[in-house]
């Protein structure tokens, strides 16, 4: 009898509910991946905005003939050269419209910079 008792509380504590339960972590939100092409004197996104603030990561290609750079929300990449890409992480904390720019010299002047938009 104290088999079957055993054995009746390993099968439940197995079942889909038994396992839920046991799940204390929920996982982790991912970042939204927004592309960004940049070339002589502009850039593309895939997405101008988000619907709430979060975490985004930026992949910038650099698509034009010499080297630029992404800024966004305080954070920048490296200088990179025509055909490389860089990532760039940031979290949005609050909604508003964030400025994005090249800051080679004149790259944002000639057209290199945009707006961002966290609803």
């Amino acid at each position: 009898m104290k088999k079957l008792i055993v054995a009746a509380v390993s099968i439940a504590a197995l079942t889909p509910a038994g396992l839920a339960s046991a799940r204390t972590d929920a996982p982790a939100r991912a970042a939204t991946k927004i592309s960004v092409r940049g070339k002589e004197f502009s850039f593309h996104l895939s997405k101008r905005s988000i619907p709430k603030p979060g975490k985004v990561t930026f992949s910038f290609h650099n698509v034009g003939t010499m080297a630029h750079d992404f800024r966004i929300g305080g954070k920048q990449t490296r200088l990179i050269g025509p055909g490389k890409t860089a990532r760039l992480r940031v979290t949005f904390h609050k909604k508003g419209r964030f400025t994005y720019l090249c800051t080679v010299p004149g790259h944002a002047q000639a057209g290199m910079k945009g707006v961002f938009t966290v609803r």
